[in-house]
């Protein structure tokens, strides 16, 4: 994996006693019964860390247990063998991948190097990884699914998946666009990032952890995809009359967004 080695601080780098802190485990969710569930949709969500609201995926420094932006505390648990990863072949989680084949994944196609000797004369080439700036990992695609359980009469929202999308230039030079790299199951995920850190600059007295960002759901992202009216199972991209419209794709998202939010509105009467 394209992570720097972990450099542990030789002496307390705080002033305040925080090691239980870093041995959290994540609450239970709660049980839901699909005989109660009245309402479930499944809906896939891209999340930009180049918006505001989104800046803590983006936060770069470097603490005991390695380097805090998202992308590297997943690439750190996937080095670590902590977490199974899937190919992006679906989004089912159906088919693991290796170690080898998440950093191919993450470095992309090799390339062809020159090689020169001594006199600048070109002697023969090598095939290389290319060097990997984990800046331009800033888009992250979630799976989720929203369910109204009427036992307590609430709608729940759980995240099944994150996956890390990039644009993807083959060797050849071809544009395959943006696509996920690969699937990592979310409750996996969880019992590593209840223990990590999420960047808030505004708490002054205790940080929250990334499992709590993500349970509370202080991010934005943008709706991509979802199962309501869309029985051929396409991205809002790919809807007929709006491929090029990047604006009313924006819409679109944004409506389902509204259908959600009033099935449970006209659940109730005042």
């Amino acid at each position: 994996m394209p992570v720097k080695p972990r450099k542990r601080s030789l002496r307390r780098d705080e002033a305040v006693e925080s090691d239980a802190l870093k041995e959290n485990l994540p609450l239970s969710y709660e049980h839901l019964r699909a005989e109660d569930a009245l309402y479930r949709h499944k809906i896939w969500r891209d999340i930009d860390a180049r918006e505001k609201i989104n800046a803590p995926f983006r936060y770069s420094t470097e603490e005991d247990n390695g380097v805090q932006k998202f992308i590297n505390i997943v690439l750190q648990s996937i080095q670590d063998s902590l977490i199974t990863v899937f190919s992006n072949i679906d989004d089912r989680f159906t088919t693991p991948m290796t170690k080898a084949e998440v950093a191919k994944a993450v470095a992309g196609d090799t390339v062809e190097v020159p090689i020169y000797n001594e006199m600048g004369e070109l002697t023969g080439t090598k095939r290389m990884l290319n060097e990997v700036n984990l800046d331009s990992f800033y888009k992250f695609r979630i799976k989720e699914e929203v369910v109204f359980d009427r036992e307590s009469s609430r709608l729940f929202w759980r995240i099944l998946g994150i996956a890390p999308v990039k644009n993807v230039v083959t060797s050849m030079g071809v544009n395959l666009g943006e696509t996920e790299l690969f699937w990592i199951y979310y409750p996996d995920l969880r019992p590593i990032l209840v223990n990590y850190e999420a960047y808030n600059g505004k708490n002054y007295g205790a940080r929250m952890s990334w499992e709590q960002l993500f349970e509370s759901r202080m991010f934005y992202g943008r709706i991509v995809k979802s199962t309501i009216d869309n029985p051929f199972d396409l991205y809002i991209k790919s809807f007929k009359g709006i491929q090029e419209n990047t604006l009313m794709q924006l819409y679109e998202g944004d409506n389902i967004k509204e259908q959600v939010f009033n099935f449970e509105q006209n659940l109730w009467s005042y």
